[in-house]
């Protein structure tokens, strides 16, 4: 946990600038049509202290087509069909659907997804390579983003590892990807959603 943490706040710091983590997204934006892995995600208060945990698995197609399932604690699904944002809970019943550009700077799957959303919308700055990590850090340009602060991982090979995400509350959520797979083959209809019938369906 000690070494985590340290890790953690080292990658919050401002670092000294290195030159390849900016490549390894424009490479990874623009080779990734398609990409698929498990994620463990981590949510942490503004002392570092640890809220809850979360795993799952995710996909997406670029432009704009993802799914985002947690299978623990809890079951929850978000899917974008391109146009909208489903975001399903099961426990609660509740289906809560976005437009599509709403939820761009309000979740990382949206982000993923984009094609070239986070240059567009965020200014840009390489940051120190941590042990085989590049870490490139993304501020919005826009004041009503979700974030305040975005942080991306990649291996050397342009691979994406590692999100660090800080809101406006000050709340870190870290997710770490693993069994990645760039370019596989994924059905249409892992993109499409109809809510089942007798939930609430809260729309904008």
């Amino acid at each position: 946990m000690f070494r985590f943490l340290f890790m953690l706040s080292v990658c919050l710091l401002p670092l000294s600038a290195q030159a390849s983590a900016t490549d390894s997204l424009k490479i990874f934006i623009s080779n990734a049509h398609t990409f698929r892995a498990h994620f463990s995600q981590k949510l942490l208060d503004r002392n570092f202290q640890l809220i809850k945990k979360a795993s799952g698995d995710m996909m997406f197609e670029r432009p704009g087509k993802f799914r985002w399932v947690y299978d623990e604690p809890y079951q929850q699904l978000i899917i974008g069909d391109g146009k909208q944002v489903w975001f399903y809970d099961q426990d609660l019943a509740q289906v809560t659907v976005h437009r599509l550009d709403q939820a761009l700077g309000s979740t990382p799957a949206a982000l993923l997804a984009g094609d070239n959303t986070i240059e567009r919308d965020f200014e840009l700055q390489e940051i120190e390579v941590q042990g085989e990590t590049e870490w490139l850090e993304a501020i919005p340009k826009a004041q009503e983003n979700a974030f305040e602060l975005i942080r991306l991982g990649f291996s050397q090979a342009g691979m994406l590892r590692e999100m660090i995400l800080r809101d406006s509350f000050d709340q870190i959520t870290w997710l770490v990807f693993s069994e990645t797979e760039q370019n596989p083959e994924l059905a249409a209809d892992l993109f499409q959603f109809t809510p089942p019938e007798g939930v609430d369906v809260i729309s904008d």
